[in-house]
């Protein structure tokens, strides 16, 4: 329970980190993050996991670009249901999401 909470506060930490790393990227606050940090989660739970298992084929031929893309999408709609969360347009919501993802590998890697 405690490293789940862990990976969502660190979540929320990279999130905010983001913010100042891409611009067009806005983050509010830290409340804020954690709950788009839920719902990001969410979307890729259901959303994201059904459209990265049909698009599977095609991200084996892009060598796993195609999912940055559906993240990136993802993360733009986590922007329009979460208040706190901002973003400019798909250009900051792709290196959003290949940010997001190099930050998540460095946190699975520690924890």
């Amino acid at each position: 329970m405690i490293h789940l909470l862990l990976k969502w506060i660190l979540g929320a930490l990279a999130l905010l980190a983001v913010t100042y790393v891409v611009p067009g990227f806005r983050v509010v606050s830290l409340p804020s993050a954690l709950v788009a940090v839920l719902v990001i989660g969410f979307l890729n739970m259901t959303l994201g996991l059904l459209l990265k298992v049909v698009t599977f084929p095609f991200a084996i031929l892009t060598l796993g670009l195609l999912f940055l893309v559906i993240n990136a999408l993802m993360l733009m709609l986590a922007a329009k249901i979460t208040p706190g969360l901002q973003i400019a347009s798909f250009g900051a919501a792709f290196i959003g999401a290949l940010v997001l993802a190099v930050v998540h590998v460095v946190i699975e890697a520690v924890l």
